[in-house]
Formats: structure tokens, C-alpha cells, sequence
């Protein structure tokens, strides 16, 4: 006589992309939730405000890296005409100084800006098309990590943009997996412009997280609405506490979701019900944060070879500018 495992039948639902990371992330211990699920529509808007929040120093610092060494970083990259390329553009706020660049060293730049956010790539399209018409830009709606299997191969040669410390929010591994996914869509010659974030004081990156207008925290709980409203779960998001906190061992902001009380929450697209312990909490996000020495590092392992940096007065962030070996 055989004894056989039955494999649970699990729901339409958890097939999708959405459903899936739910389900994992949530039947998960400890309960996490991977930061892509932030950007649905409302979650951009939110994160577009973030970067304007006095205590959100990050794009504050990297465009002022932008502003004052724009030209020296196309010089840099060389005198070839180049095409630019960025993963997670969103509205490519501060790319405009890039493009500008490139557009005072050879007249028509071609632009693909890669995103999962569709709104974002619109306003990102038609801003640029009114401050830089001599820019052809190519929106791209996708997610540059798992559905992105050819970067754009224009004939000449292409810089990519990865700014924004977005490499932050991946586990190391992971980190080093996507740099090298990349270095295996480029050819030799082709650049990696990548932005981090450096290790500070634990007083300035908390309040970079946690800022005194809540807009933070109300990102961090949008995730809950848009779990409710995709498959019909009946989470109270004001139940659920926005958490930071600074993981010195593992050098990274952890951002999570403290349950407030001890709860049961319905997700029927699912057919799960999830329960929470009182202090219980979903962890939402982790940022990275990196010392030129391990940003070089991350770089070598994946593939490049770093060419140069740049950084601010106070060293608080870096940009680093990489060939494929």
C-alpha cells in the first residue's frame, strides 16, 4: 500500500503575480511582502511625494550629484554617441539633467525608460518631450527584473541608468543576481550608471524613512489597500503600525507593518485567512546602504568594472559609473 501527499488545490488567484506574492509573503515566517507590491497607482503618487519630503534626502542628493557633474559624466562615458536606457525610471525626474547632457554632446539622444508604472512613464514621456524635444523617448511598461529578458540594442553604443539607490532594495544576492542578469544583455563597452545610498548617522536615515508628515507611513500601509481592493481582503490598514528600523549587522533601513492589535484578516480571492499576533508585524522593505568600497565590490562580482565616482560634499551618496568587463 503507497501513501500518497496531497498538494493543495490553491485558487485562480494565486497564479497571478499579485496573488502569488500575497499568498507566499503572508503564509510566509515571518510575514513579509516584496516592495514591488508598493507601486500600484496611488503608491507612485506617494513615493513621487517622498522624494520631495525635507527629511528624504536621497533624490535631494543625487540630483545635486546630476547638477553639478552632469557633463563630466557623459564626458566619462566617452565619446561615442550613446543611448540611454533606465530601469525603474518612474517620472525620471532627476534624468532630465542626464538627457541634457548627453543632448549638448550629440544632439539626439535616444531614451528608454523601463518601468512597471504606466502613469509614471506617461508623465515621464510627455515632461521630457516639452523640456528636451531633441530626446526620442521609448517608454517601456515593465518590470525590469523578471519580465525584461533583452535590454534595447539600438546600433550604437548604450549607457544604463539604475539610480536612485533602487539596487538597495534587494537582499545582496539578489542584488548581484540582477546587476549580472543585466551584464549579460550588454555588450563589452557598454555602461552602468548606478546610484546608492552610503552609510550615515542612524539619526538621518530613520527620519529619511519615518517622516514627521506620515507620507511614509501611508505608502507603507497603501500596499494593505491595494491588497484589499485586488483580491477583496478585509485588512484595516489603521490597525497596522509603520515600523523602521536600522539593522546595523546587516547595514540596511528595514521598513515593516506592526499589527496594533491581535487580528484575523479574510483574503476570499485567496481562500486564506491570516492571523496576526499583537507587535506582529509584515516586513515591507528593506534599503541597503553601502561604502564606496562595497559598492565597487557589488559592481566587480557582477560583471563591471567601475570607471568612476562621484559623490556630494558630505559623501552621504554615490554614483558610480561601470563598464562591461
Amino acid at each position: 500500500m503507497h501513501a500518497f501527499s496531497t498538494i493543495p488545490c490553491l485558487p485562480e488567484a494565486a497564479s497571478t503575480p499579485v496573488g502569488a506574492e500575497v499568498y507566499r509573503g503572508l503564509t510566509a515566517l515571518p510575514k513579509n511582502l516584496s516592495p514591488w507590491l508598493f507601486y500600484d497607482e496611488r503608491g507612485s503618487e506617494l513615493f513621487e511625494a517622498i522624494t520631495e519630503l525635507p527629511e528624504y534626502y536621497l533624490t535631494r542628493t543625487e540630483r545635486e550629484i546630476f547638477a553639478q557633474y552632469a557633463d563630466e559624466i557623459l564626458a566619462a562615458a566617452g565619446d561615442d554617441r550613446l543611448t540611454m536606457i533606465e530601469l525603474g525610471a518612474g517620472t525620471a525626474a532627476k534624468t532630465g539633467l542626464l538627457l541634457a547632457a548627453a543632448v549638448r554632446r550629440q544632439e539626439r539622444v535616444s531614451y528608454y525608460p523601463i518601468d512597471i508604472s504606466v502613469s509614471a512613464l506617461r508623465e515621464a514621456s510627455s515632461r521630457i518631450g516639452e523640456e528636451l524635444p531633441q530626446v526620442a523617448v521609448r517608454p517601456i511598461v515593465a518590470d525590469y527584473t523578471t519580465e525584461l529578458d533583452e535590454i534595447p540594442a539600438p546600433a550604437c553604443r548604450r549607457l544604463v541608468l539604475y539610480i536612485g539607490s533602487s539596487i538597495g532594495n534587494f537582499e545582496p544576492g539578489d542584488a548581484a543576481a540582477v546587476l549580472r542578469k543585466l551584464r549579460g544583455q550588454l555588450a563589452p563597452g557598454d555602461l552602468l550608471l548606478l546610484g546608492v545610498d552610503h552609510i550615515k548617522d542612524r539619526a538621518t536615515l530613520l527620519r529619511a524613512y519615518n517622516d514627521g508628515a506620515g507620507v511614509t507611513a501611508e505608502f507603507n500601509r497603501n500596499v494593505l489597500t491595494r491588497i484589499q481592493r485586488e483580491l477583496g481582503a478585509d485588512f484595516r490598514p489603521r490597525l497596522f503600525r509603520h515600523r523602521v528600523r536600522w539593522n546595523d549587522r546587516e547595514s540596511r533601513i528595514e521598513m515593516h507593518l506592526e499589527s496594533l492589535v491581535s487580528q484575523e484578516v479574510a483574503i476570499p480571492a485567496l481562500e486564506l485567512t491570516v492571523g496576526f499576533r499583537r507587535g506582529e508585524t509584515i516586513h515591507t522593505e528593506n534599503s541597503y546602504k553601502f561604502t564606496p568600497e562595497t559598492a565597487a565590490a557589488l559592481l566587480s562580482r557582477s560583471g563591471f568594472a567601475v570607471r568612476r565616482e562621484w559623490t556630494d560634499g558630505r559623501r552621504w551618496f554615490g554614483v558610480y559609473l561601470a563598464e562591461a568587463a
